[in-house]
C-alpha cells in the first residue's frame, strides 16, 4: 500500500480548495509547517468550529451562526426588494457597492445539466415560497426580484427558468446589468461582454 506522508496529505487537502493549484497548495503546506508554533492549532479550530457554528439561514440561505443572518435581521432594510444570488460570497460584493438596501436569496448554484444540478438542487423552490408567502399575507409582499447571476450560460439558463416560474405573480423581474467594465480599454473586451455592453445601453 502507498504510504503518503503528513506533508503530502496537506498539500493534496490545499489543492483541493478553489482557486488553488498544487503549487500555491505547496507554498501554503510550508508556510503553516513554518508557522509559529500556535498557528497550525489556531487554524484547526477555526475550521472545526466553522463547520461547528455555521449554517444556512433558515429565510435567505446565506451563511449565519445566529437564528437568522444579518441581512434578514436588519430592519432598516426594504422587504419589497429581493437579490438572487449564487453563492453566499457573492452578497458581500453587492453590499460592497452599497447601491442596494433590500433582502437577499441564495440559491446555492446555478442550473448546471452537465454537472448534474438541476432546479431540485437550488434553492429555487424555497425562492417561490417566498414569493407565494407575500402574495397570502404571511409575509411582507415581495414586489421586485433582481437576479445577480453570473454572466455565463449556467446564470442564463438559470434566469431563464426562474422568470418562467415567477411569471404572472406581479413582479418587477430583472437582471443586472453587464458590460464594459469601468477604467477598462474597449480593445480588450471580448465579443460577448460587448454584446452585453450594447444591450444594456443607457440613452444620454
Amino acid at each position: 500500500m502507498l504510504h503518503i506522508t503528513a506533508l503530502e496529505k496537506l498539500v493534496h487537502e490545499m489543492s483541493r480548495l478553489p482557486g488553488i493549484g498544487p503549487k500555491t497548495a505547496q507554498r501554503l503546506a510550508y508556510f503553516i509547517l513554518k508557522s509559529e508554533t500556535e498557528f497550525p492549532e489556531r487554524l484547526s479550530e477555526a475550521l472545526l468550529r466553522v463547520r461547528a457554528e455555521v449554517h444556512e439561514c433558515p429565510r435567505c440561505f446565506n451563511f449565519t451562526d445566529a437564528d437568522l443572518c444579518r441581512y434578514c435581521l436588519d430592519v432598516h432594510r426594504t422587504d419589497d426588494a429581493l437579490c438572487v444570488v449564487e453563492e453566499p460570497s457573492d452578497i458581500m460584493r453587492i453590499e460592497s457597492s452599497g447601491a442596494f438596501r433590500g433582502r437577499y436569496h441564495v440559491l446555492h448554484g446555478a442550473i448546471s445539466p452537465l454537472e448534474g444540478i438541476g432546479p431540485k438542487e437550488l434553492k429555487i423552490h424555497e425562492l417561490i415560497d417566498r414569493v407565494d408567502a407575500g402574495l397570502r399575507g404571511e409575509s411582507p409582499v415581495i414586489k421586485e426580484i433582481i437576479l445577480a447571476l453570473d454572466a455565463d450560460l449556467e446564470g442564463d439558463t438559470t434566469i431563464l427558468y426562474l422568470a418562467k416560474q415567477l411569471q404572472g405573480k406581479g413582479l418587477k423581474l430583472s437582471r443586472i446589468a453587464h458590460g464594459v467594465p469601468i477604467g477598462s480599454d474597449i480593445d480588450f473586451i471580448d465579443d460577448r461582454t460587448m454584446g452585453r455592453a450594447l444591450q444594456n445601453r443607457v440613452e444620454l
